[in-house]
């Protein structure tokens, strides 16, 4: 397993379909994963720190375990099966439940979960991106934000079609 980070939610066009975007830690790969438009908003809030009057479905779910006397561990995205993701995500009593990859990022940004990814499913849909050769970490976080408009503008889920 591999460890990545959420790089963010994006909207990519024509389709109007959101994107949330992983990124392996230590390593070049980024992952794309389609997902719904609720999702996409629950993702960005919780990366924007933005929290609503009343709890949303993730912001429940993360409270009732909490009440509950238990954590969240890893979130592990496991499975690729025509072009649909599956994850998994794991309590402190080894409880290991099977959600979506949109859920589980969305829990996992609420309740500081670290996210996991198979190596399969990163050599398989994984997309390298170079890394940026400056060392000014606020130009690299432009120049790779940038560099991930720039794949979005341009991908299609026909890019990701191994048949």
């Amino acid at each position: 397993m591999r460890e990545v980070d959420v790089v963010g939610v994006r909207v990519e066009m024509p389709s109007s379909q959101p994107i949330v975007l992983l990124r392996e830690v230590g390593g070049e790969r980024y992952l794309p994963i389609w997902i719904g438009a609720a999702e996409a908003s629950a993702i960005a809030f919780a990366q924007q720190g933005m929290e609503p009057p009343r709890p949303l479905t993730h912001d429940l779910f993360a409270e009732t375990i909490r009440v509950l006397g238990h954590t969240l561990t890893q979130v592990r995205i496991v499975n690729l099966t025509d072009g649909v993701f599956e994850a998994i995500i794991v309590f402190d009593d080894k409880t290991e439940i099977s959600a979506r990859p949109s859920d589980s990022i969305a829990l996992a940004l609420r309740t500081g979960t670290p996210v996991f990814c198979t190596e399969e499913i990163l050599a398989e849909a994984g997309i390298p991106v170079p890394e940026s050769e400056t060392d000014d970490e606020e130009v690299v976080e432009e120049e790779e934000v940038e560099r991930f408009r720039e794949f979005l503008d341009n991908v299609t889920p026909e890019d990701f079609d191994k048949s």
